[in-house]
């Protein structure tokens, strides 16, 4: 994660002060590279699963923007490794044509409005493909001598696959010695989620690794923390004297942390059926956004100080059980037909497409106020967002007046799809009378910031070469997050219940039920609701 700060002022200027010269190492035509950052040191990225969606909708779309920023150096050397013969150039065809399809969609994190195509050429040209299975000595013996080949010795291996083949890949790149670092350069491990499924297998998949590679070589990646909008919950929080003092259980009843879908499983039943909403989200999305609301400030933005933080927080939440827990599934309604209609779905399936929960962090922050979680497919609005509620304030001066409540005060953190904050306060409205009425002050990154295509993985990727971890999580963290779940994924008493709820609604009624019996209620999620966050912007006045 860089350290650099920018000034909350419009960018669309083409000369900022302090922009660095255009990089040298980067694609003709590049734009010139952030204030403070350069390039990556040199290296070699290998790709497992590089014929998958993943290499194609992110981390190809990833290094293209990396490379118009010039934040790549002229000597990267990228390698695809796959199953099935290909040659590099029907390879590199493919990319570009899912990369053209990405940048015409206007629903696309990656939508631009022209493809640079020296930008690809330059990224194009640093492609290799090799054909091999992932369980396969052969593999990782031309593999050796590619990288042998290749100048220098800095080495990431991105695990772009489906969890099975994580062990087995870790076991062979070490055991060909490809993770060895006494030739003075790095030998970095990028591996994808699901970490694991519950604690016992988490702990396994751990320690194997750690069989291989030191802890310091391996970056555990969740990509929503490669979000700008989720990164700049600590700049929210820490740069602004406003908020940090009150950021405490004297002055907060309590958080919502929502991310809120209005697809369904798209076609991935089989992995759904194995995995559900809950493992899916909870232990690692939804708690990775927990930890960066909730954890104490770092002495500096350090990898290991803000890691430290982050796993003081897990390690201070207490274990959920089933009282705290709903889940539910959705079945046919405005938005479509049910999960068990979804292709390869069992027609008694009781996998789970939503879950909510309500958390607490026991320590002397947090104490007593719960974290209410939320995620779900099918849903009636696409919304990603963190709500801290603030305590009401004492109801005795307006006794007298017109007014029955007093609209709660709300700081709503807005990751996806818009992005920046809103606040829900109370003022006077103008007439003889005390009467109170609810008002929002509204920020959006697009009135201040240039809009570009970004998915995400840009940061994560660059900070990776650059060695910083702060965006990854840490063994530790991985462990003591399952830790928490873990009577919900073993419960004694059976499976908990699933509750049904039609697609396109806000989901299960036993979701309010969690929240009303500690007298409050979830934020609406409705259409209409979605689309007025959208345009807060032009109903500014």
């Amino acid at each position: 994660m860089s350290n650099e700060t920018n000034a909350a002022q419009p960018v669309n200027t083409a000369s900022n002060a302090g922009v660095t010269a255009r990089a040298a190492s980067g694609p003709a035509g590049a734009a010139p590279s952030s204030a403070g950052r350069h390039p990556a040191p040199p290296c070699t990225l290998v790709i497992f699963g590089a014929g998958g969606d993943l290499t194609k909708r992110l981390l190809m779309p990833a290094l293209y923007n990396l490379s118009t920023d010039g934040l790549l150096d002229s000597g990267m050397k990228i390698i695809g490794v796959n199953h099935g013969e290909r040659e590099t150039a029907e390879w590199r065809d493919d990319l570009k044509k899912s990369l053209q399809q990405f940048a015409a969609d206007k629903a696309s994190t990656f939508h631009t409005t022209q493809f640079d195509e020296d930008a690809w050429d330059w990224v194009a040209q640093r492609l290799q493909y090799v054909a091999g299975e992932f369980e396969s000595d052969d593999t990782f013996s031309n593999l050796k001598q590619l990288i042998s080949a290749a100048a220098g010795s800095n080495v990431i291996f991105y695990l772009a696959v489906t969890s099975r083949f994580f062990k087995p890949i870790v076991e062979h790149l070490g055991r060909a010695g490809l993770l060895k670092e006494d030739d003075g350069g790095f030998r970095r491990l990028v591996i994808e989620k699901p970490f694991g499924t519950d604690l016992a297998s988490a702990r396994d998949l751990n320690a194997h690794i750690l069989g291989y590679a030191k802890e310091s070589q391996v970056y555990r990646i969740d990509h929503f923390l490669g979000k700008d909008t989720v990164q700049s919950i600590l700049a929210v929080r820490f740069a602004n004297a406003i908020f940090e003092p009150i950021w405490r259980r004297e002055y907060i009843d309590h958080l919502q942390i929502t991310a809120a879908e209005t697809i369904g499983v798209e076609g991935r039943g089989k992995f759904y059926e194995q995995t559900g909403a809950f493992r899916d989200m909870l232990p690692n999305h939804l708690f990775q956004l927990l930890g960066m609301v909730a954890m104490e400030p770092p002495n500096s933005f350090d990898a290991e100080a803000v890691r430290d933080k982050k796993a003081d927080i897990f390690d201070a939440i207490q274990p959920l059980h089933a009282r705290d827990v709903v889940l539910g599934q959705y079945e046919k309604g405005p938005a479509g037909p049910g999960y068990r209609e979804e292709p390869d779905v069992a027609a008694d399936s009781h996998t789970e497409t939503y879950a909510a929960a309500r958390v607490f962090v026991e320590n002397w922050r947090w104490a007593g106020v719960p974290f209410y979680l939320r995620t779900g497919k099918r849903l009636a609005s696409r919304r990603t967002e963190i709500a801290v509620h603030l305590k009401t304030v004492p109801f005795r001066l307006f006794r007298d007046t017109p007014v029955d409540t007093l609209t709660p005060n709300v700081l709503t953190l807005r990751i996806d799809p818009a992005h920046g904050t809103r606040f829900d306060f109370n003022v006077k409205v103008p007439g003889p009378a005390m009467q109170i009425g609810p008002v929002q002050s509204a920020f959006d990154y697009a009135d201040f910031f240039a809009e570009r295509a970004n998915v995400g993985y840009e940061t994560l990727l660059y900070d990776c070469m650059l060695g910083d971890a702060t965006l990854f999580q840490r063994a530790d963290g991985i462990e003591t997050s399952w830790a928490a779940v873990e009577d919900v994924l073993h419960p004694q008493n059976g499976p908990l219940p699933v509750a049904g709820y039609p697609a396109g609604s806000a989901g299960p009624a036993q979701s309010d039920a969690l929240l009303a019996r500690d007298g409050r209620a979830w934020r609406p999620l409705a259409p209409d609701d979605a689309a007025s966050d959208a345009n807060t912007a032009a109903q500014k006045k």
